[in-house]
């Protein structure tokens, strides 16, 4: 296989393109960083020019289409579930869309991999303020509180969860001794959160209270 000039362009090309998307990764101190990122772009831009030059005339694609599958298991690696949160989604699909890249730099599509590594930096740097605020402006939590067992008990929270003007849904319910465990699904405003929890925090007949 002879190696042309072309061909070490396009290694040049991904080896930037997977800088500038890993910097990103690496700043927020994600498990798919600098050189993960890079080594993805590379590796599907190398496995890309192989199979154009190695595959059958007829199925060109043939090794490179293997990269979806393959990739699958890498994002996969870095999905993970904390407490009631499912964390590294969106590096998971930062090393999707990595993958995609360094297949379109193997095979030639600059401008549009060019395009398309400034639309990825577009959302992962310039969305950030507009998840926040969205985030902010309604955000899910999980409630759960174990008192002491009394008659309308729970239903005095779930009234005061509409007094902070939150919405809620009812979750499992438990009594064990003299003892009652609730647990709700609650959105609303992250201020209006805030406040609940504060008032929830003082209330001395609440024994545990995770949120």
């Amino acid at each position: 296989m002879h190696l042309t000039q072309i061909e070490l362009v396009k290694l040049f090309v991904s080896l930037i393109i997977g800088g500038v998307i890993g910097a990103e990764r690496e700043y927020r101190s994600k498990s798919a960083g600098f050189r993960t990122i890079i080594l993805i772009t590379l590796g599907s831009t190398l496995f890309t020019i192989f199979s154009m030059q190695i595959g059958s005339p007829g199925s060109p694609d043939r090794i490179a289409s293997n990269i979806v599958t393959g990739i699958g298991f890498l994002g996969a690696g870095v999905i993970f579930r904390e407490g009631n949160r499912v964390n590294g989604i969106t590096t998971a699909t930062t090393i999707w869309i990595a993958a995609a890249l360094g297949m379109g730099v193997g095979g030639g599509y600059f401008i549009i991999c060019i395009l398309a590594t400034a639309l990825v930096l577009l959302v992962l740097y310039g969305f950030t303020l507009l998840e926040k605020y969205i985030d902010s402006a309604s955000q899910t939590r999980n409630y759960k509180i174990v008192c002491h067992y009394e008659n309308k008990t729970l239903f005095h929270y779930e009234q005061l969860f509409k007094e902070f003007k939150l919405h809620s849904y009812r979750g499992t319910q438990s009594k064990t001794s003299d003892t009652i465990t609730g647990s709700w699904i609650i959105y609303g405003p992250a201020r209006n959160h805030e406040k609940l929890i504060g008032v929830l925090l003082k209330d001395e007949k609440i024994k545990e209270f995770d949120f």
